[in-house]
C-alpha cells in the first residue's frame, strides 16, 4: 500500500496537476474579461495603482512562461496573455504582479525563498550524485550529506507554497478593487489561480516524498 501511495504522489499527482492547469487555462483563455483589458494592461494598471511605476511589463515567448524577475523589476507575460483580453490572461498577469507587490513590501517568505535560491539550486544538482555515491560505495556519511543537500531543495519547494498562495490572494484583491473583473468573473478567476497553485503543491509533495524515501533508506543502511 505504501508503495502505491508513493507511486501516486511521484507520478500521478504531477501529471494530474499539469493537466488541470493546462485545461483550465485553455478554457478561460477563450473567455474575455468584461473590462476588455489585455494581460499587459491589467499588469500595468495594478502596478500603477500600487505606485510601482518603475516595474516594467514585457512580453516573453512561450505558453505559461509568465514570471516576475525581481532582479530587473520586470513582469514578463507570455505572448497570448500579453496581447489578448481573457480571464486566464488577466489572472496570470495579476498573479505575477502579486509577486512584484510582495517584492516591494519585502514579504518575508519571498525574501526567505530568494535567499534559498543558490543553496537550493546547488543542493538539487549535487544531492543525487552524493546519494547515489553513498549507496554504491556504502558510505553512510556521503549519503547523509546528499540527504542534507536534498533537504535544502525541498525546503525551497515548501517555502514557495506560501509565496504563491499569497500572490494569488493579492491578485484576486487587486483585480476586484481595480474593476478588472466583476462579481460573476470571480469564480472563474479563482479556478485559474487555484489550478496553477496545484502545480506547486504537487511539486512540494513529490519532493517531500522523495526526501522521506531517502531518509528511510539511510535508516535502513544504519540498521544493516
Amino acid at each position: 500500500m505504501e508503495f502505491l501511495i508513493y507511486i501516486a504522489i511521484i507520478l500521478i499527482l504531477p501529471l494530474w496537476a499539469q493537466s488541470k492547469v493546462k485545461s483550465t487555462y485553455k478554457k478561460y483563455s477563450k473567455v474575455a474579461t468584461s473590462s476588455g483589458m489585455s494581460g499587459a494592461q491589467v499588469a500595468r494598471k495594478i502596478l500603477d495603482d500600487n505606485g510601482l511605476y518603475d516595474v516594467g511589463v514585457e512580453e516573453v515567448k512561450g505558453t505559461l512562461t509568465d514570471h516576475y524577475d525581481p532582479r530587473k523589476k520586470v513582469v514578463r507575460l507570455s505572448s497570448h496573455n500579453y496581447h489578448y483580453a481573457s480571464q486566464a490572461g488577466a489572472a496570470v498577469a495579476a498573479h505575477e504582479v502579486g509577486h512584484a507587490i510582495q517584492d516591494d513590501q519585502e514579504y518575508a517568505f519571498l525574501k526567505f525563498r530568494s535567499a534559498l535560491v543558490p543553496v537550493a539550486g546547488f543542493g538539487s544538482n549535487i544531492s543525487i550524485f552524493l546519494i547515489m555515491g553513498g549507496l554504491l560505495l556504502g558510505m553512510q556519511q556521503l549519503f547523509l550529506f546528499g540527504i542534507i543537500f536534498f533537504a535544502a531543495a525541498v525546503l525551497f519547494q515548501l517555502v514557495t507554497l506560501p509565496v504563491e498562495f499569497d500572490a494569488s490572494n493579492r491578485a484576486m484583491t487587486q483585480m476586484i478593487s481595480t474593476g478588472v473583473i466583476k462579481n460573476d468573473e470571480e469564480r472563474s478567476t479563482k479556478k485559474v489561480l487555484n489550478a496553477a497553485a496545484m502545480t506547486y503543491v504537487a511539486g512540494a509533495l513529490v519532493a517531500l516524498a522523495e526526501l522521506l524515501r531517502f531518509i528511510f533508506m539511510f535508516i535502513g543502511m544504519n540498521q544493516d
